[in-house]
């Protein structure tokens, strides 16, 4: 079967055995919990965005990055797209789904829930609506997320909340 990665997928990287998802499946089944210390760290980082503006976002774009992108990576198998919408999606990452769609399933999700492109892995927008239930802002799993900006892939969206959260700067 000749497999093409997508774009946020690493290449020549196939999805993981089914038995392997217990970190992301965990991440889900208590999104609750990780939204309510999402909000707490997102308060932080607004917080501490005067320190970071004088530091210099620059600056702090490459370890910054490094840290969100072993811990997400850890919880939610990120793919560092720049432009995290896990608060939305019911800490799933909508690119792990080997279609990158950021609104919703495809058509073909098959009947055990599992994805059309990989009949082992369970559809990712399947999970997310599990995940959403679970959290206090559920229901932004209907928010309309804007098209990937392929630019932005491989930069810390932790930056970018505090920059414009605390317009103490540009983008990341």
């Amino acid at each position: 079967m000749l497999r093409v990665p997508a774009a946020f997928e690493p290449p020549g990287k196939p999805p993981r055995p089914r038995d392997r998802f217990a970190l992301r499946f965990w991440s889900i089944r208590h999104a609750g919990g990780l939204a309510r210390f999402y909000a707490a760290f997102e308060r932080a980082l607004v917080a501490a965005a005067p320190l970071a503006a004088k530091l210099g976002w620059t600056r702090l774009e490459r370890p910054v990055a490094a840290v969100e992108r072993t811990v997400k990576g850890a919880l939610f198998d990120c793919r560092m797209c720049g432009q995290c919408v896990l608060s939305s999606t019911g800490m799933s990452c909508p690119m792990n789904c080997p279609k990158n769609l950021r609104n919703g399933p495809c058509g073909g999700v098959r009947g055990d829930g599992n994805c059309e492109v990989y009949p082992e892995m369970p559809c990712v927008w399947v999970k997310a609506w599990e995940g959403s239930r679970l959290m206090a802002e559920g229901d932004r799993i209907g928010d309309v997320q804007p098209p990937i900006d392929h630019r932005l892939k491989g930069r810390s969206s932790w930056l970018a909340v505090a920059q414009e959260k605390s317009g103490t700067g540009g983008a990341a």
